[in-house]
């Protein structure tokens, strides 16, 4: 089944975290992923700030930038389009999110014609799992 994944789960396939083996093994399980459109420049927002916060070498972070061009080659990517920013505005009157965040779950109800029910959304950030599972679709990994 393929699954829509948020930044938040990409991250820890890029670099060593207590997650990357749950998410790992989502990813072996199904290795399709769909994300939206700006998800490269989150990654790369987080992995910037990391080298910034000396919380990440120089080398680590080179090498995750290169585990994320091989998977951003293989994802799909929803568009930046007026059905999601349509989406976003409604999900962020209804839920307690992020611009952003309202973004990646807009995407993922496009994605899924707004029909999220048997569809996974892999996600680590708390807030945006419990409005994606508010919305219909199957969190994981699960908690």
């Amino acid at each position: 089944m393929v699954k829509f994944w948020d930044t938040s789960a990409i991250i820890p396939l890029t670099t060593q975290e207590p997650a990357t083996a749950s998410v790992r093994a989502i990813l072996e399980a199904d290795a399709e992923m769909v994300v939206w459109w700006a998800t490269r420049v989150e990654c790369q927002s987080a992995l910037g700030r990391r080298l910034r916060e000396s919380a990440t070498a120089k080398t680590a972070v080179r090498d995750a930038r290169r585990v994320l061009n091989a998977l951003a080659k293989q994802w799909s990517e929803v568009a930046a389009t007026e059905a999601v920013r349509k989406r976003a505005e409604r999900l962020l009157g209804v839920h307690s999110l992020r611009a952003a965040d309202a973004l990646q779950l807009a995407s993922a109800m496009v994605w899924t014609r707004e029909d999220p029910s048997g569809h996974g959304f892999v996600c680590l950030d708390d807030r945006l799992a419990e409005a994606a599972q508010k919305e219909g679709f199957l969190v994981l990994p699960s908690s």
